[in-house]
């Protein structure tokens, strides 16, 4: 993911100007990064070291996701339908 991307997700998902760190703008990074590590896991199969990292991601998407399912639902099945999760 180079600047440009990760300027464009943020500015996407951030709830108001300046926003970084806002539960939605962590999902969406962590979820472009899984998408890319997931295409290099395919060709590479036995890159462990990738492997044990993309796990640890998606465990940290899933606690957050988990956390902002409690404080606001609607946001959270806003952000899940924006990014295409739980189909």
């Amino acid at each position: 993911m180079d600047k440009v991307e990760k300027t464009n997700i943020i500015e996407k998902f951030a709830q108001h100007k300046g926003d970084t760190g806002s539960t939605e703008v962590q999902v969406a990074l962590l979820t472009d990064r899984i998408k890319q590590l997931t295409g290099h896991m395919a060709t590479h199969h036995h890159d462990y070291h990738t492997q044990y990292g993309l796990i640890k991601m998606v465990g940290k998407r899933r606690r957050l996701l988990t956390y902002l399912s409690k404080e606001n639902v609607d946001r959270y099945h806003n952000l899940i339908k924006q990014l295409g999760l739980r189909k």
